[in-house]
């Protein structure tokens, strides 16, 4: 724990905020079963806007890759004390995210080993020493350096799931059992250390989400926000100019997504390269459009919730997951039903009780979770004090 002022860029915690908001606001919704189509992730190929939060958090995690670095190599900190800073952090995660997936009961033989923060703690981890030892933070003239390795990434992945032939299914199957990378994390992990809800009709568990291969290209994500960083820090061109390019790019990487899908279908489960594109294209757009109001125009007031769980966010993540477990667990006896209801259900109930649509109620109930995780943040950041890994 540390009680610093907040050095950054405003816009950086404030989109960081409305990252972990929608994560929240799509995590749990008052029942799945009524729910607006862009709140849910793509049932498997293509993407809707919940499935672009976990990138838009890894780009956040690379433009803050070159602040961090940046300031300790300000302060004349020693490489080989920023690469300790580096694994210490990433272990911390690794853990953390051990512990978000065996809450509250921890079934060791079950206990799901990749998750959010595990793939987190790998990108920050090797984007990080990339940039401190090939990069060395300074100047436009570093940028192709950047973009080399991101192709190289792409491209690379492309063609492992191209090439690569999995037993028994084959070459290049991208269904949700034959694709390479759930091949890989069936043989490392096991499917019972593999995510509950990755199953396929008739097979069980056959995938998983965050899993190792597909951590690959999202390393490229991270990267792209190291990228974005370099180029927004270090370089001479005015406000105006960094808006038009942020824009231009961002235009581009989703319109080469969108040729490239038929090629390259665009999906979230194995992080394909045409969805790094896609992502990162409406990461870049929102991150830009949130700095041109924060920080360019000053209007601030309506991102004072987001600016809250923006600077606690390793906070508001964790505690939005133990909340949401503990909504599940604890039981209540309700007047809505003749048995126990969980805390869950019954604030879901409680939603419908407004006269709301059940797609309204659902939402709502999603609100409130998004509000409570904001009350409990805010004295922390009344006090200024930020919880970092």
């Amino acid at each position: 724990m540390q009680q610093n002022p907040n050095s950054r860029l405003v816009s950086l915690d404030v989109f960081r905020g409305i990252i972990i908001a929608g994560m929240i606001l799509v995590t749990d919704p008052g029942t799945y079963s009524a729910i607006y189509p862009q709140l849910r992730h793509a049932d498997w190929m293509g993407a809707t806007a919940t499935d672009m939060i976990f990138p838009a958090l890894l780009f956040m995690v690379g433009f803050s890759i070159v602040l961090s670095i940046k300031s300790r190599l300000s302060h004349h900190m020693p490489n080989r004390k920023v690469v300790l800073h580096m694994f210490y952090r990433t272990i911390i995660l690794i853990i953390l995210g051990l512990a978000i997936n065996g809450f509250p009961f921890y079934d060791w033989h079950n206990l799901r080993l990749p998750g959010i923060l595990q793939r987190i703690a790998l990108c920050y981890l090797l984007c990080g020493l990339f940039y401190l030892y090939m990069i060395k933070p300074v100047s436009k003239n570093n940028i192709p350096k950047l973009l080399i390795p991101i192709v190289i990434l792409l491209v690379g992945y492309w063609l492992m799931l191209f090439l690569i032939p999995v037993p028994g299914v084959g070459v290049y199957h991208l269904d949700s059992f034959g694709n390479l990378p759930a091949y890989v994390d069936r043989s490392i992990f096991g499917i019972n250390h593999l995510w509950f809800y990755g199953t396929t009709p008739g097979m069980g568990i056959t995938y998983d989400p965050e899993g190792l291969l597909a951590t690959i290209p999202a390393i490229a994500s991270t990267l792209i926000g190291v990228l974005t960083a370099q180029y927004w820090l270090h370089t001479a061109d005015n406000q105006s100019k960094k808006i038009i390019k942020a824009s231009i790019t961002g235009v581009i990487l989703i319109v080469a997504a969108l040729v490239l899908d038929k090629y390259f279908p665009i999906n979230k489960r194995i992080w394909t390269s045409t969805f790094v594109l896609l992502s990162s294209g409406v990461s870049l757009l929102v991150f830009t459009f949130v700095y041109i109001i924060v920080d360019i125009k000053k209007w601030r007031k309506w991102s004072y919730l987001f600016l809250v769980l923006g600077s606690n966010a390793l906070l508001a993540f964790i505690l939005s997951n133990v909340i949401i477990a503990l909504l599940d667990l604890i039981k209540i006896h309700s007047s809505f039903s003749s048995t126990e209801l969980s805390l869950h259900k019954w604030g879901n109930q409680l939603s419908l009780c407004t006269g709301l649509s059940p797609i309204n109620a659902s939402l709502l109930y999603a609100i409130v979770l998004v509000l409570l995780n904001t009350l409990i943040i805010l004295p922390l950041y009344k006090k200024n004090i930020l919880i970092r890994a």
